[in-house]
């Protein structure tokens, strides 16, 4: 089983052993999975007919081997061991991040089989263990890059925390996150171009 992101991240995964005689499918949910940044979530994926796809050898003191993980995942994954018996091989992801977004794939494969299912997983913003209430901003369609901006209730500029940009032909898509630890405020998301202008207003006192 490997799961990863639509940027390639590794997280997790094993190869089967043995070959199929009959036809399996790996499945997952219809519907987008939806987290609560700073809370943990499961990434449904199993095998149709149930099948054992557990792998002693990639276990020490019951433990994931992952070693090869990115940085970013360490310690945040887990596979549920006793479930693999039962051909579930759902994943889960500890201390969700709004950067963990994203669709991610569940691939099982044999000797002579291989299938595949997509997780797609939608990060709400939420208030993290230390008061923090992690917000998302995100535009598309634009051209040339745009600026985002985070402004507070007094119009002053507040540091995004994460950035990122693509660009997809001509046209360009950002995304900035920002954690704030007012609950009774109001945050400005702005995104400017020349004379062009959006903003979102956020209440944090809603969360």
């Amino acid at each position: 089983v490997v799961i990863s992101s639509q940027s390639s991240l590794y997280i997790c995964g094993f190869l089967l052993s043995f070959s199929f005689t009959e036809q399996y499918k790996v499945v997952g949910p219809a519907d987008p999975v939806f987290a609560v940044a700073s809370e943990d979530v499961i990434l449904p994926c199993s095998v149709k007919p149930n099948i054992s796809v557990f792998r002693s050898d990639l276990y020490e003191d019951h433990e994931d081997r992952n070693t090869i993980q990115i940085q970013s995942y360490r310690g945040r994954t887990k596979l549920i061991h006793q479930e693999l018996q039962r051909g579930n091989a759902s994943l889960k992801l500890s201390s969700v991040q709004v950067s963990d977004e994203g669709r991610y794939k569940c691939f099982i494969q044999s000797k002579s089989w291989y299938d595949d299912t997509t997780v797609n997983v939608r990060v709400e913003d939420g208030f993290d263990h230390s008061g923090g209430l992690h917000l998302q901003c995100e535009s598309e369609g634009w051209y040339p890059e745009p600026d985002l901006q985070w402004l507070d209730s007094e119009g002053i500029s507040l540091s995004s925390e994460t950035t990122e940009k693509h660009r997809n032909t001509d046209r360009f898509s950002v995304k900035h996150t920002i954690t704030v630890y007012e609950r009774d405020s109001k945050i400005h998301c702005r995104v400017k171009l020349r004379h062009h202008m959006l903003e979102t207003l956020i209440n944090t006192s809603k969360y």
